[in-house]
């Protein structure tokens, strides 16, 4: 409501319009970003979930939706950062790519930067989906096909050795022949990200364990101290990772970073965060087990979309839709086990009632 008020006094009735599709458009790219938060988040101790409901919140709406695409556009196209800012308040009138000098607008500056942000992200979120699906799980979503690759995961660094196949198709076969180069090394620095992050956050998570760490429901131990901070930059390098894709999207309904920072981080950011805490006190990802399998399928649908969209433009709708189809079955799915379990529950109740004499 804050920002839709915001952009109001902004810019009028117009502005808040705009900021409310923008905050739609950021909401269904949000819903498995929301569950892969949830799932991470459950094993942080209570400071620091405060710390990324606080501090997080900040760094999501300012940081990823105004200055990370500010900061993409002065490191790649060699600017300084008061004239990337001032290109971003002054598009060109008539909505054009360009002005009359022939130098480039803003836009057309962040959009010359995707195919190297498309891959970074498409690596990270490619890794993150294929270290959960190749890795062994109690209960299976989409058994047919994901117990034949958890036996396939038992090769050591297969997900690392699938990820930069995908980069280098990406580079060699999707991406222009100028661009191959820098599609190339942001995929690798992709992987080495998500490969240092959460390969600190586990270490220090497993010290956390050997000193007894910080207990919480079920015996499950938090993640304390510097195992929480890692799983903190975690989070945040996730968010960037999701975040991305939608700041290109909202070209399409407005280039003002104002706008786009009031509709995808106040709104969307706000309902990534809320979403999350819903999972996180109700305890929802164990009652409906099927969702954080669904939302890794979701994660790695959009990780091909984006390594697709550095040479083929996607359309953000399909990218919407297919995390909420992909989060919407695994949903619909885990009712119908639920509801299988009581019946069964039930009828064994029943089996072992005794029989009335007489």
């Amino acid at each position: 409501m804050l920002s839709l008020i915001a952009a109001f006094v902004y810019g009028g009735p117009t502005a808040l319009a705009l900021c409310a599709i923008l905050g739609i458009l950021e909401v269904s790219l949000s819903f498995d970003n929301a569950v892969i938060n949830a799932s991470v988040l459950q094993r942080m101790s209570e400071f620091w979930q405060k710390i990324f409901l606080t501090v997080g919140v900040v760094i999501a709406v300012f940081g990823m939706r105004l200055v990370f695409p500010l900061a993409i556009v002065w490191i790649t196209a060699g600017l300084n950062p008061g004239r990337a800012f001032d290109l971003a308040m002054n598009p060109p009138a008539d909505g054009a790519l360009t002005f009359p000098d022939g130098s480039a607008s803003y836009e057309k500056l962040l959009t010359d930067a995707h195919p190297q942000i498309a891959a970074f992200g498409g690596a990270f979120l490619l890794l993150l989906f294929l270290n959960f699906i190749l890795d062994d799980h109690e209960i299976t979503w989409l058994g047919w096909i994901e117990r034949p690759l958890a036996k396939l995961g038992k090769l050591d660094m297969l997900s690392v050795v699938l990820t930069l196949g995908a980069i280098l198709i990406a580079a060699e076969i999707i991406a222009d022949a100028d661009d191959r180069g820098t599609v190339l090394m942001s995929g690798v620095l992709g992987v080495i990200t998500y490969i240092v992050v959460d390969g600190l956050g586990s270490m220090f998570h497993t010290e956390d364990l050997e000193e007894g760490g910080e207990s919480g429901p079920g015996g499950l131990v938090k993640a304390t101290g510097k195992a929480a901070f890692f799983l903190f930059l975690y989070l945040e390098v996730l968010d960037a990772s999701f975040s991305f894709d939608g700041v290109i999207g909202a070209f399409a309904i407005t280039s003002d970073p104002i706008l786009i920072a009031l509709g995808l981080g106040l709104i969307g950011a706000m309902f990534v965060r809320s979403i999350t805490v819903f999972l996180v006190r109700k305890g929802t990802l164990s009652e409906y087990v099927y969702l954080e399998h669904g939302a890794h399928w979701a994660i790695g649908a959009l990780a091909i979309i984006l390594l697709v969209s550095i040479g083929v433009h996607v359309n953000e709708i399909v990218t919407g839709l297919v995390g909420v189809a992909f989060i919407g079955a695994a949903f619909i799915t885990s009712i119908i086990r639920n509801r299988r379990l009581d019946d069964d529950e039930s009828k064994s109740v029943s089996s072992e009632e005794p029989t009335p004499v007489g």
